[in-house]
């Protein structure tokens, strides 16, 4: 027979003996459980990383953009330089009236540091770029440039006028065409470059 004190410490000594199989089996529990958690994270930065990325590829507009219009210069003292080099090379004149807000005159001036597109501009044209602010809403700035060749309301941005190394336009039914110069394609901007580069007016 178990004397009292005997059974007392086996008593206690099971006990320790289970807590010890409980703390052990809690601490497994624990460590597995942040393994999950960790690969869990894991999953979840990789899955922010793959919609960034993704996101990036949506937002390509594919094309060449190029912010090109300086709301600093002097308009009036930029289209009469190029005006002034047509006089010498003469080659005809496109002056650009855009902003860098506006998704189609970025397009225009991406394209027009390309090779092919480019290439032909710099061969075929003297080039400017005015800045016209927002002009559809009332915000409009170098307005005096698109007067100074007989229009009178831009209509969107941007307006492309070509002329002569004179000054004298050679476009005025396509000018308003290219505020959806983002939705043509390369051989489209080309094709129809080329075709204004040979624009010439009758002279005597």
């Amino acid at each position: 027979m178990q004397s009292p004190l005997l059974a007392l410490l086996l008593a206690a000594s099971t006990q320790t003996a289970s807590e010890a199989v409980v703390e052990e089996r809690d601490e497994a529990t624990s460590a597995s459980a942040a393994a999950t958690d960790a690969q869990a994270n894991a999953g979840a930065d990789f899955a922010v990383t793959s919609d960034k990325t993704d996101s990036d590829e949506k937002s390509d507009p594919g094309h060449p953009e190029a912010k090109l219009y300086d709301a600093s210069i002097d308009a009036s003292a930029a289209v009469d330089a190029a005006l002034a080099r047509a006089a010498i090379s003469k080659a005809n004149v496109l002056i650009v009236l855009g902003a860098n807000w506006c998704h189609d005159s970025r397009a225009f001036a991406g394209w027009s540091e390309t090779d092919k597109i480019g290439g032909l501009i710099k061969e075929r044209f003297e080039l400017v770029f005015v800045n016209v602010g927002m002009p559809q809403t009332g915000d409009g700035h170098n307005q005096h440039i698109a007067r100074r060749f007989g229009f009178d309301k831009q209509e969107g941005t941007p307006l492309v006028i070509m002329t002569s190394y004179d000054g004298i336009v050679l476009n005025p039914d396509t000018a308003q065409s290219w505020r959806n110069t983002a939705s043509r394609s390369e051989d489209e901007i080309y094709e129809e470059l080329a075709m204004m580069a040979t624009t010439e007016i009758a002279r005597e």
